[in-house]
């Protein structure tokens, strides 16, 4: 409540106290979000030592949220050495729960080869599985194997379906894909318009390639094509509300 601002003004220092109240009585979901709060520094000085301590509190009582940060803890040696090994059996532990994330970064794993040999189908059964939960990170590692042939056969028209689907969530990396592929007319009918628009919206969070692309495509866009396009861009940038 403290921490979210539901009902009450923001005051990290008062969610601290009442997570650790909770906490210290084992409950899971208050120990998560003192795990949380060590993270980030919100409340108190960030130490990511204090935040593995109740990670791995509410993982032993079965989390999955919390399960998937030790992990990532254990994948950076964050508070932790590094531990390929351990990061696999939290990521592991939290996936067959369902955790989307976990799913994610399990299925990076496997694609990466990091504690385990490297297993792109194994890749595309744990991104297949968050996709279909809308993980927009794993919509745009699926689309990657498709568009590679890595782990399923090559398609780029598939790989087009789940960068469209991570690109309308907002992930840069999966626009300025999908941007190429309507540059090129791979998977998709040429557009330039769609190029752009695509590059546009990658480019406007700082995707380094997009801006790149953006400014290449437009060279063989007429006045009109760049026009059109740029309203496409502006009637999918947020709307100020009436009181900005």
């Amino acid at each position: 409540m403290y921490a979210n601002a539901r009902g009450v003004p923001k005051n990290y220092a008062e969610a601290l106290k009442w997570y650790r109240l909770a906490a210290d009585q084992g409950l899971a979901s208050a120990q998560q979000n003192l795990g949380f709060m060590y993270a980030n520094g919100w409340g108190v000085e960030q130490d990511h030592v204090e935040a593995v301590k109740w990670y791995r509190l509410a993982s032993n009582q079965g989390l999955s949220g919390a399960q998937n940060e030790l992990g990532y803890d254990y994948l950076q040696g964050r508070g932790v050495p590094q531990n390929y090994g351990e990061a696999l059996k939290w990521f592991r532990l939290a996936a067959d729960r369902g955790n989307a994330v976990a799913q994610t970064n399990l299925g990076n794993m496997y694609a990466q080869g990091l504690g385990v040999p490297q297993d792109y189908v194994e890749a595309v059964k744990w991104y297949r599985l968050a996709a279909d939960q809308g993980n927009a990170g794993a919509r745009k590692n699926l689309g990657d194997r498709y568009r590679n042939g890595q782990g399923v056969a090559k398609d780029d028209a598939e790989a087009a379906k789940w960068w469209q689907l991570a690109a309308e969530q907002g992930h840069a990396g999966a626009q300025n894909n999908l941007g190429t592929l309507y540059a090129g007319g791979q998977g998709v009918t040429q557009d330039n318009v769609s190029a752009y628009l695509w590059f546009s919206l990658a480019a406007a969070q700082s995707d380094k390639d997009a801006i790149n692309n953006l400014d290449r495509v437009a060279r063989h866009m007429s006045q009109a094509q760049i026009l059109e396009a740029k309203k496409l861009v502006s009637e999918r940038q947020p709307k100020k509300s009436q009181t900005d």
